[in-house]
C-alpha cells in the first residue's frame, strides 16, 4: 500500500468537512488525487477484498502467535509502516483533534481484539455475521432517509442467512465478543470519518494505529512472548498487517471523506458475502442455496445504498457543521 505523504493544510482549521457529489470523479479537499478516480465505493470494495486475503493469512498465523499475538503484530507493523510512509505532523493540532485520534485508535484496537477472541470460540461465518450487526445498526441510526431502512433490513436478512439462520448452538461468550466487536466497528466508522476530516491524507490513521499498537503490545507480549519475534511469524504478521490493516483502513478513511457513514456501513455488509465467495474460489468451499441467496441479498442491499447515495449527490448538498 502506498499512501501519499505530501503535506496539505489540516482540515481541522475548517469547521465544516468538504462535501462533494459521490458521482463526481474529482478528489475531495485534502484527499489524494491518485485514489480519487476510484470513487468512494471503489475504495470501500478494494478494502473489503484486501481484508479477506489478510483474514485467510491470519487464520494460518494464529496457531503460531495466538489471537492476541496476531492482533499485536497487525497493529505494530501497520503503525510502523504508516508512520514511515505518512510522516504525520505532530504539532498544530487541537485538543479535540488529539482526542478524536485517540478514540479512533482505541476503537480500532478493540474491534480487532474482540473479533479475534470471537473467532477463537465460534466459527468465522457466524462471527462475521454478528459483527456486521454493529455497522448495520449504525446505518439505521444515522440514516436520514426512510429508504435506507429498507436496504439495512435487506442486508440484515442476508447476513443472518450467511450465519445459518440461527445462533442458538454457539458459545455465548464468543457471541458476546462478536457483538462487542460489532459495536467497536460502528465506533471505528464514526471516528474514522472524524479523523479523516481533522487530519490531512492518512496522518490521523497513522497516529491512531500507533495508539492501538501501544495499547495492545502488553497483551500480545503476555500471551505470545518470544514467538512474536520469530522471523517466520514476523513475516506473516507483516503481510497480515498490510492486507488487513494498512491498505483497507487507509482506503476506508479516504472513502469516508466522501461517503456518509450510513451508506458506508451498509456497504461493509459485503464482508461476509466476500468471505463466502473467497472461500469458494480459493479454498474450494461449496456454497449452499441459503448462502447463495444471502449473497444476493447483501449485494442487492449494497447496490441499493449506492444508488440512493448517487441520487442524493445529484442535488446540491449543504455543508454540515462537524
Amino acid at each position: 500500500m502506498t499512501t501519499p505523504s505530501a503535506a496539505t493544510p489540516s482540515p481541522s482549521t475548517s469547521p465544516s468537512p468538504p462535501v462533494v457529489s459521490p458521482s463526481a470523479g474529482a478528489p475531495v479537499s485534502g484527499g489524494p488525487g491518485r485514489f480519487g478516480s476510484l470513487g468512494p465505493v471503489g475504495l470501500v470494495l478494494g478494502g473489503c477484498v484486501s481484508v479477506q486475503f489478510g483474514g485467510a493469512l491470519a487464520v494460518a498465523l494464529m496457531p503460531r502467535a495466538g489471537a492476541l499475538g496476531v492482533v499485536t503484530l497487525r497493529l505494530v507493523v501497520a503503525a510502523i509502516v504508516l508512520l514511515v510512509v505518512c510522516r504525520p505532523r505532530l504539532r498544530g493540532h487541537s485538543r479535540t483533534d488529539w482526542g478524536t485520534v485517540v478514540v479512533f485508535g482505541i476503537a480500532m484496537a478493540g474491534m480487532n481484539g474482540l473479533f479475534y477472541q470471537a473467532v477463537a470460540r465460534i466459527p468465522l461465518g457466524p462471527a462475521v455475521t454478528l459483527e456486521v450487526l454493529g455497522p448495520l445498526a449504525l446505518s439505521v441510526l444515522a440514516s436520514r432517509r426512510a429508504v435506507n431502512f429498507v436496504w439495512a433490513g435487506l442486508a440484515l436478512g442476508g447476513v443472518f442467512l450467511l450465519g445459518g439462520g440461527g445462533f442458538g448452538s454457539l458459545d455465548l461468550v464468543g457471541v458476546a465478543f462478536a457483538l462487542a466487536a460489532g459495536g467497536m466497528w460502528a465506533a471505528y466508522i464514526v471516528f474514522s470519518a472524524r479523523t479523516g476530516r481533522r487530519f490531512p491524507q492518512a496522518d490521523g490513521l497513522a497516529l491512531a494505529m500507533t495508539v492501538g499498537a501501544v495499547l495492545f503490545l502488553p497483551l500480545g507480549i503476555a500471551e505470545s512472548g518470544a514467538k512474536l519475534v520469530d522471523p517466520v511469524t514476523l513475516g506473516l504478521g507483516a503481510a497480515v498487517a498490510l492486507l488487513s490493516s494498512v491498505l483497507p483502513y487507509t482506503l476506508e478513511l479516504l472513502a469516508l471523506r466522501r461517503l456518509p457513514a450510513s451508506t458506508f456501513a451498509i456497504l461493509m455488509s459485503l464482508e461476509p458475502a466476500l468471505a463466502a465467495t473467497a472461500g469458494f474460489l480459493i479454498l474450494g468451499q461449496s456454497l449452499t442455496a441459503p448462502q447463495t441467496v444471502a449473497i444476493a441479498l447483501v449485494i442487492a442491499a449494497s447496490m441499493g445504498a449506492v444508488r440512493t447515495q448517487v441520487a442524493r449527490g445529484k442535488a446540491p448538498v449543504p455543508q454540515v457543521d462537524s
